[in-house]
């Protein structure tokens, strides 16, 4: 991707695509453009998506792992 764009920014990107697209309010020489921009953002997306998950599950497991440690050392 040419910038840096956040989630936010590339759904709203993806959104204007798919719009323009089912209005066809773009040429036939602007599709194929459009579709590639459309995959770029698409890939982006689910890589942040991912990335995020992973993330979170990795604060969730350290909280897990703290909590049964407090456990144990109030017992």
């Amino acid at each position: 991707m040419s910038k840096n764009i956040n989630y936010a920014e590339a759904i709203v990107e993806l959104e204007s695509i798919v719009s323009e697209i089912e209005n066809a309010s773009i040429g036939v020489d602007e599709l194929s453009e459009k579709v590639k921009r459309a995959a770029e953002l698409v890939k982006f997306c689910r890589s942040k998506l991912t990335s995020t998950e992973k993330e979170v599950n990795g604060i969730l497991s350290n909280l897990n792992a703290t909590g049964e440690n407090e456990d144990k050392i109030s017992v």
